[in-house]
């Protein structure tokens, strides 16, 4: 069994490693390009990637998998059997994660894998690259660290759908958290696509098997997936809807132009205001969305924030062949809102206008980052997420201007949000450097634990591409934000490994060589914050989420700061139950973070107890001050080098249960004979003797008429109970199966049932198309990539 530290506590040394802030450097080679990427511990990030034909090689086969490791900046390939392909993902309360559902398996060229499934109209394994069908998987990785064997079953994906599986075939799904540390799984398509409809859409529901307007669990619960009304009436524009579990217990969706709050046990919606201005923020216009930190000013209510993403007429998006336009020439929206989806003061929630990004985006991604700011990073220009040979209007490849890419204009400056900061000052990129590698269409970005943040992959093409104007993208940066301007950073001792909600609180001792200037204005100026990077993919952080714990101070004479700090809130649907960074802010400056688990660490009730109580704070005499370096320290030149880290070891346990009874089982697909001349079923089916037709371009509004937002009741769902007032650690931090009143069956009782609603599962296509044969990649446009930066031509 794995044990691996829980803490990790850095000092920061200042003297011989600080990078200049505001500035990208070498994050090295990922060998996969990074569709999908988490943090896994205090060392590992893992990163996952469709199958193509990658040159990194695991068993014979081109990897799609990769493990990258936070020290070197160096990643070793993992074996991932199924096609991961546009998946979803979620951590789970003991620190693992799953990665859920997929495409097909396809084969080079990004062609029907060799082995034809037509149950399913999709590939069921591939010759030369040897997938399976991803579209029902369920992949869990417990992470492992440098001190365990990589080889080892328990270090490596378990991915055999044969064995554990979703109820529905789903792609371009949405996972949440929820309170008990289950997750639930909306939505998606059963094969993919550009959007998630055909047109005319006479069949939003359904569209001919194609579209998955339904929802589900992991753990399975005992019932069919019920369907989610809300999708349907959001048709074609609802993959990867937006989605944060609320203090109530409720669901905060949004889709399209339409927003709900759901009852998901009930399976009641309750319509909220339509996005304004008719932007559309989920894939593929891929708008950056977040939940703002919630702290004790805000009595821990969540605001979503929306920016970017696109609002071209309903009509321009097309079907799921490709768009009726050409969307690289249609720019990127600017525009920004947040809505408090249940306000506290009793008045009814509404958008609200907030300040307009720098510039427009699509595929921007927040990352929040651990002084509570939101930094975002990635993204074009015009145009959309997505990859096509032809769209309506330019019906020939050759004349695709960007290759198969549908976005233009990479903005390579990231961008800093205050949530704090008044209107028309919320924005700023002030100090912040332009990188030169393109991040569009599936890349990705996640906050390090030393409050660095990686940004990696980009890859608009159908198989791997190097040589085209938007190549697939192995090169990986690390950017880092403006507080690495400072010469000394907190480095706190006394982290905690678990956190409880609610229940006694903690100290954290801040040494007084590790702040500058007035203890006591330190010590005032402390937080204590709690991060969760989620699981990245599609700029879209699902999972992503960060609280302020109350603290009050005690200063001491010789400086060191004494922060008495609260457990987390006695609800988990604030903070929902599973791995997470801690870290201490001072005078804007984070430490570096500390790996905690939140919960007890398997799924079910979490105990909760009272609120933490805290002493006073206490202040030193005037006279009293830090003795770490004041002041900025900008060195000549940015280093690529790894900030120096002392790591201090914790002992801690996490016992991986979950697939202990799992490992050792290989994937065994009994192989159909191959199907020969099959259309393939990705994203784009070509179809030349489509010809362009006007009249789609109309008002904004076209997109509002199309999503409908539609009344229903609901009943107050309440706040949830506390389960008494005493708090007791699990004696075991197992994930074991849990057995309740909703699920139907315990982990290791068998398999889950791999049964289908009694649909059959066709994928819709608007045209056959011919077997492409081997895949050799198009010609390189003539036009080279141009990156954006403030103050150049915002169009090209």
């Amino acid at each position: 069994m794995l044990r691996q530290s829980l803490s990790f506590i850095a000092l920061w040394l200042a003297s011989t490693t600080a990078q200049k802030s505001g500035s990208f450097a070498d994050g090295g080679d990922t060998l996969v390009s990074a569709m999908m990427m988490f943090v896994g511990n205090p060392e590992k990030v893992y990163i996952l990637d469709k199958a193509e034909g990658n040159a990194a090689q695991v068993k014979g086969h081109s990897a799609w998998g990769s493990v990258w490791d936070m020290n070197t900046h160096q990643a070793e390939v993992m074996d991932v059997r199924t096609n991961v392909f546009c998946s979803s993902g979620m951590h789970l309360p003991n620190g693992s994660f799953i990665a859920l559902g997929g495409n097909g398996a396809v084969g080079v060229g990004g062609n029907i894998g060799s082995q034809f499934d037509p149950t399913q109209g999709t590939g069921a394994w591939d010759s030369v690259y040897q997938d399976f069908d991803g579209g029902r998987a369920i992949r869990i990785l417990n992470p492992c660290g440098s001190g365990d064997n990589f080889n080892a079953p328990e270090c490596q994906w378990f991915d055999d759908p044969t064995v554990l599986a979703m109820k529905s075939r789903r792609w371009y799904s949405t996972t949440e958290a929820l309170q008990d540390g289950s997750v639930i799984i909306i939505g998606g398509f059963a094969n993919g696509g550009y959007i998630n409809r055909n047109y005319p859409n006479v069949d939003p529901q359904f569209e001919g098997g194609a579209a998955v307007c339904t929802y589900e669990f992991f753990p399975p619960r005992n019932q069919d997936p019920p369907t989610f009304n809300f999708l349907v009436s959001t048709s074609g524009l609802n993959a990867y809807p937006h989605t944060f579990l609320m203090p109530s217990g409720k669901l905060f969706v949004q889709a399209n132009v339409s927003t709900v709050l759901w009852d998901y046990n009930a399976n009641v919606e309750t319509p909220l205001p339509p996005m304004p201005n008719g932007v559309v923020r989920v894939y593929p216009a891929s708008g950056a969305v977040a939940m703002l930190p919630l702290t004790p000013d805000n009595q821990y209510n969540p605001t979503i924030l929306f920016c970017g993403g696109n609002d071209m007429p309903e009509y321009n998006w097309g079907n799921y062949s490709w768009p009726y336009v050409n969307t690289w020439e249609y720019p990127a929206s600017k525009d920004c809102q947040r809505i408090t989806p249940e306000p506290t003061d009793g008045s009814s929630p509404q958008y609200e206008q907030d300040d307009d990004m720098l510039e427009g985006r699509t595929m921007g991604q927040f990352i929040i980052l651990p002084d509570l700011t939101l930094l975002v990073v990635n993204g074009g220009l015009n145009g959309t997420a997505g990859y096509s040979q032809m769209t309506l209007q330019t019906p020939l490849f050759d004349l695709m201007p960007y290759g198969e890419s549908l976005a233009s204009g990479p903005v390579g400056t990231p961008a800093i949000y205050n949530p704090k900061a008044p209107k028309g000052k919320r924005w700023s990129n002030a100090g912040f450097d332009t990188s030169q590698i393109a991040r569009l269409y599936h890349s990705s970005a996640m906050l390090l634990p030393d409050t660095s943040v990686l940004i990696a992959g980009s890859n608009p093409n159908i198989d791997v591409n190097t040589s085209t104007i938007y190549p697939t993208t192995y090169k990986a940066e690390i950017f880092y934000p403006s507080y690495f301007s400072a010469k000394t950073r907190p480095a706190p001792s006394g982290m905690p490994q678990k956190l409880s909600y609610g229940g006694d609180p903690f100290d954290i001792t801040i040494p007084s060589n590790s702040y500058a200037g007035s203890s006591n204005d330190a010590a005032a100026s402390a937080m204590v914050t709690l991060l969760r990077g989620g699981f990245t993919t599609h700029a879209m952080n699902m999972g992503q989420r960060a609280v302020q714990l109350r603290n009050s101070y005690t200063v001491k004479s010789d400086g060191t700061i004494l922060l008495h700090v609260a457990q987390p809130p006695p609800n988990p649907y604030i903070f929902q139950p599973g791995p997470a960074f801690l870290y201490v802010v001072i005078n804007g400056v984070p430490s570096n973070g500390s790996y905690v688990i939140v919960g007890n660490g398997v799924i079910g009730s979490q105990l909760t107890a009272a609120d933490s109580t805290l002493p006073d704070s206490i202040k030193a005499d005037a006279s009293a001050s830090g003795s770490g370096q004041a002041g900025s320290n900008e060195p000549s030149s940015a280093k690529s080098s790894k900030i120096a880290i002392i790591a201090g070891v914790v002992g801690g346990i996490v016992v991986i249960g979950l697939i202990g009874g799992l490992i050792g089982i290989c994937l065994v697909r009994r192989k159909r004979a191959a199907q020969k001349n099959q259309p393939s079923n990705l994203e784009f089916a070509m179809n030349n003797s489509s010809k362009f037709v006007s009249g789609g371009v109309g008002s904004a509004a076209a997109g509002a008429d199309h999503d409908r937002v539609y009344q229903r009741d609901m009943s107050d769902a309440g706040y949830p109970r506390g389960h008494g007032t005493g708090l007791r650690d699990s004696d075991s931090s197992a994930f074991l199966p849990l057995k309740h009143e909703n699920t139907s069956m315990a982990w290791g009782e068998g398999p889950p049932s791999l049964s289908y609603d009694g649909r059959a599962s066709m994928t819709f296509r608007d045209s056959e198309d011919t077997y492409r044969g081997p895949y050799v990649p198009p010609p390189s446009p003539s036009k080279q990539p141009m990156i954006y930066s403030p103050g150049s031509n915002p169009r090209f």
